[in-house]
C-alpha cells in the first residue's frame, strides 16, 4: 500500500470518489511483483454516468472566461509541481521507471497545464473581408463538448496531461480511462482536481474494461471527441468505430523510429543522445530509437562508444538510487524482446552487450545492444518497446533514407551530422511527424507532438494542440446597409 494522500482506489466522477463493489483490478509493482492495491473494473454503465456528469459540466464550463479557464489550468500546474516528489512516487511503483524520469515525468506533464492556460487567451478567431458591402464574415471558435480519452501505462502521468489540459482550456471536460496497469497515477488528478477546485464534472477519471469503456465512448451521442494513445492496431479499430458516429478523433499511435549517425557527426554527442533515445523508460516509448544506423566510416568507433556506455546502466528498483533502467511492465514486454533477440541472432546479428532477462529476475531486463543487424530482422520492422538496440550500417545518404523510411510507421525519427546542407535535406527527406537533428529527446510542451502515416493524426502540445478540441464557427452578419 502507497502512503499518499493521492493514492485513491477508486474512480472519480462527478466530484465524487466511486467504488467498484467486489469487481475490482489488481495492480502490480513490477519491481516487486507485489499488488500495490485494486480499482473498480467499471463498465458502459458507470461510464455512461462519468460522461452525463461531463454533460452537465459542459453547459456552465463553455461559458467560462478563457482567462478562468487560464486560471484553473495554472492551478492544476501548481499543484502537480507543489507535489511532485509524491506524485513521482506513485508513478514509479506503479510503472518501474526510475524516480528521477518519474519526477521529471510530472514536471513534463504540469508544464502542459501551464501552456494551454496560457493558450486558452489566444484562442483567436478571424474577421474575413466580405465580397458583400452590407454585409461581415466573423469565424470563431468553440469547444467541440465532452471528450473521451484513453491513455496507455508508459507515461500514465503526461498523457493524460496532453490531452486534460487542452481540453480544460479549451471549454471542454473530459473523462479518463487510463491503463489498467497504472490507473493510480491518474486517479491522482482526481485529488488534484479537488484540491484545486475544479467545478464537478469538469474532470473524472474512470477505470476498468477497456473495450466496453471504448465502446460507450464511441456510441455516445455526448461525446464529441475522443483521444487515443497507444497501439496502432488498438487505434485503428478505435477509429473506425467512431468515425462511424462522426466523432471527432485524434490518434498518437505506433512508432519505429530511426536514429541516424553519420560518418561527420560528432560521436560522443551522438552516442548520449542514442543513450536517452532509446534506453530512457527502459525503451517503453513510441518515440524511442528502435533501429540505429550509423555510416560505415563511424561504425566501429561508434559502437565501442556506445557499447561501453551501455555496460555501465545499472539495473534495478526505480525507487533505489543510481538506477539507469527499472523492470519492463509484464512479462509479455520481456518475451517480445527476447523474440527480436533471437530473431536477430538468427539474422546474423551479434549480441555485444546483454541480451537476456536480469538476474535481478521479475521482468527485469538486461540493456541489450546488437552488432550487425540487417533489414531482414524483425527488428527493423517491428516496434520493440524494450531496451534492445539493433545498429545497422549504411554508405550512402540516399541509401539509409531509404532504409529509414522503409516502414508504415512514421512518428519521430532522428539523426546526427556537422554538415548543415545534409541537416535540411535529411530533415525534409525523412517521412515523419517530429525530426530531432543532433538531438536525442524532442518531446516539448510547446512543440506539436504527432506522426504521419500508421503512427496517427493530430498533434498534441504547442499552439496547433488547441485545433482538435474547438469547432470553427463561421457567421454571416447581413442587414448592415443604409
Amino acid at each position: 500500500m502507497i502512503d499518499s494522500r493521492f493514492f485513491k482506489q477508486q474512480c472519480y466522477v462527478d466530484g465524487a470518489w466511486i467504488d467498484g463493489g467486489n469487481d475490482t483490478i489488481a495492480v502490480n509493482n513490477p519491481a516487486t511483483g507485489e499488488i500495490i492495491g485494486t480499482v473498480p473494473k467499471f463498465g458502459r454503465e458507470e461510464t455512461r454516468k462519468a460522461i452525463a456528469a461531463a454533460e452537465r459540466a459542459f453547459r456552465e464550463w463553455r461559458h467560462v472566461s478563457a482567462e478562468e479557464r487560464g486560471n484553473a489550468c495554472r492551478r492544476i500546474h501548481d499543484a502537480l509541481m507543489d507535489n511532485q516528489t509524491e506524485l513521482g512516487r506513485i508513478l514509479t511503483t506503479e510503472m518501474g521507471k526510475p524516480l528521477a524520469e518519474a519526477n521529471g515525468e510530472v514536471a513534463y506533464a504540469a508544464r502542459f497545464f501551464k501552456w494551454f492556460g496560457e493558450e486558452a487567451r489566444r484562442l483567436y478567431g478571424d474577421v474575413i473581408p466580405s465580397p458583400f458591402g452590407d454585409k461581415r464574415i466573423i469565424v470563431t471558435k468553440e469547444p467541440v463538448g465532452v471528450v473521451g480519452s484513453i491513455t496507455p501505462w508508459n507515461f500514465p502521468t503526461a498523457m493524460i496531461a496532453r490531452k486534460a489540459a487542452a481540453a480544460i482550456a479549451a471549454g471542454c471536460p473530459i473523462v479518463c480511462k487510463p491503463a489498467s496497469q497504472t490507473p493510480f497515477s491518474a486517479l491522482a488528478y482526481g485529488v488534484v482536481a479537488e484540491e484545486v477546485g475544479l467545478p464537478k464534472g469538469l474532470l473524472n477519471v474512470v477505470t476498468g474494461s477497456a473495450s466496453a469503456i471504448a465502446d460507450e465512448f464511441c456510441e455516445n451521442p455526448a461525446v464529441r471527441k475522443i483521444t487515443f494513445t497507444g497501439s496502432t492496431p488498438v487505434g485503428k479499430g478505435l477509429a473506425a468505430k467512431a468515425s462511424a458516429h462522426m466523432k471527432r478523433i485524434s490518434m498518437e499511435l505506433g512508432g519505429n523510429a530511426p536514429f541516424i549517425v553519420f560518418d561527420d557527426a560528432d560521436l560522443d554527442r551522438a552516442v548520449d543522445g542514442a543513450i536517452a533515445c532509446k534506453y530512457r523508460n527502459s525503451g517503453q516509448t513510441c518515440v524511442c530509437a528502435n533501429r540505429l544506423y550509423v555510416q560505415a566510416g563511424v561504425y566501429d568507433a561508434f559502437m565501442a562508444k556506445f557499447a561501453a556506455k551501455v555496460s555501465g546502466m545499472k539495473v534495478g528498483d526505480g525507487l533505489e538510487e543510481g538506477v539507469a533502467q527499472g523492470p519492463l511492465i509484464d512479462e509479455s514486454a520481456v518475451e517480445k524482446s527476447l523474440e527480436h533477440i533471437a530473431d536477430a541472432r538468427a539474422h546474423g546479428g551479434e549480441i555485444v552487450v546483454g541480451g537476456a532477462r536480469h538476474e535481478l529476475g521479475l521482468t527485469y531486463f538486461q540493456p541489450t545492444v546488437i552488432r550487425n543487424a540487417t533489414q531482414e530482422m524483425l527488428i527493423a520492422r517491428d516496434e520493440t518497446f524494450g531496451p534492445v538496440a539493433p545498429v545497422f550500417r549504411f554508405d550512402t545518404e540516399e541509401e539509409v533514407v531509404r532504409m529509414a523510411n522503409a516502414t508504415e510507421y512514421g512518428l519521430a525519427s532522428y539523426f546526427y551530422t556537422s554538415d548543415l546542407g545534409r541537416a535540411f535535406r535529411v530533415c525534409e527527406a525523412l517521412e515523419y511527424g517530429m525530426v530531432a537533428v543532433n538531438e536525442g529527446v524532442l518531446s516539448t510542451e510547446v512543440a506539436p507532438f504527432g506522426g504521419v502515416k500508421d503512427s496517427g493524426m493530430g498533434r498534441e502540445g504547442s499552439k496547433y494542440g488547441l485545433d482538435d478540441y474547438v469547432n470553427v464557427k463561421y457567421a454571416l452578419i447581413g442587414g448592415l446597409g443604409k
